[in-house]
């Protein structure tokens, strides 16, 4: 079925022809892939430019080159053509061996340690789990929920109720704070916990974080101002940057001896003053998802060991 302006169908075959043109970079690759004529290729997307509103690619030598609109209407094309490859390959095979599917959003400031800890159980899943993670900021992740190319959210700050449409907020646990420091910078610092981080070289959450606020509040309530060299939304880059001895960093302590193992920190003091919470958002007020049921099920089983 033809597109026109105004209409609310998309012609696939169109937008197929425009897939294949971006992915082999000319018409005349393109037209000898699909074995379809040069002329009508170009015919048939320029229907598409006309029912989408705007052009997809522009000239850029002998080559063509995507405009930013190209670059967003790829991106959707990419994720279209990808499950209709999957779906044959899935139909090919027997039910029982289907991989499910699991969309998970990883807020930037999100600790990866616990990232992995809460994912452990999807990689481990039985009937089989693909696992998909994307990263990126707490809005524009639940944007994604909302349209459901996420399943699921993982967070270290809720969302407010009716910032983001109908989404729902699950805690899944909550960790004090233990500071960390490589061996050499642990041991240049002067006096007793808390006191050895006043003017402590400091690498710290960026201040739209929720854990870089409640910080700035315990600092301020126990009488101390670290020396603040670098922020940082990524957790895991924060990790890395402080194994230069440049500064310290705040762990949640649920996770902090896998941190000291993997990247050899001392830690110089822990606090209950601060926690950090860990959510799961989700589009629906109750998990349904296997794979999300599977981690719910073993936080819980953790929550229940004794402690050594």
């Amino acid at each position: 079925m033809e597109t026109s302006v105004g209409t609310e169908f998309l012609n696939y075959h169109h937008l197929r022809y425009f897939w294949t043109v971006a992915k082999e970079g000319s018409f005349r690759r393109a037209s000898e892939k699909l074995r379809v004529s040069q002329p009508s290729m170009c015919t048939q997307i320029k229907v598409l430019e006309a029912s989408l509103g705007e052009a997809l690619f522009r000239p850029s030598g002998r080559s063509l080159e995507l405009t930013e609109f190209g670059q967003l209407i790829h991106g959707y094309a990419e994720e279209i053509f990808t499950l209709g490859s999957e779906i044959l390959r899935a139909t090919k095979q027997a039910p029982c061996v289907r991989a499910l599917r699991l969309h998970v959003g990883i807020v930037d400031s999100f600790p990866k340690l616990m990232s992995y800890e809460i994912l452990r159980p999807v990689l481990d899943h039985q009937p089989p789990v693909r696992l998909t993670c994307h990263e990126g900021k707490l809005a524009d992740l639940v944007s994604q929920l909302s349209t459901h190319r996420i399943d699921v959210v993982l967070s270290d700050e809720s969302v407010s109720p009716g910032s983001a449409g109908k989404v729902f907020n699950h805690l899944l646990g909550s960790s004090e704070i233990t500071f960390c420091a490589m061996p050499g910078l642990a041991r240049s610092l002067k006096g007793r916990f808390p006191k050895n981080l006043d003017d402590a070289p400091a690498l710290l959450p960026t201040q739209n974080c929720s854990l870089r606020r409640d910080l700035e509040k315990w600092f301020q309530a126990a009488g101390i101002q670290p020396r603040v060299v670098a922020e940082f939304e990524d957790a895991g880059l924060t990790k890395i940057v402080a194994t230069s001895g440049s500064g310290f960093i705040a762990v949640p302590t649920v996770v902090v001896s896998e941190a000291i193992e993997r990247y050899g920190f001392v830690p110089i003091g822990r606090t209950k003053e601060v926690e950090t919470q860990f959510y799961a958002i989700t589009a629906e007020r109750r998990f349904t998802h296997p794979a999300i049921l599977a981690i719910t099920r073993n936080l819980k089983s953790a929550k229940r060991k004794p402690k050594p």
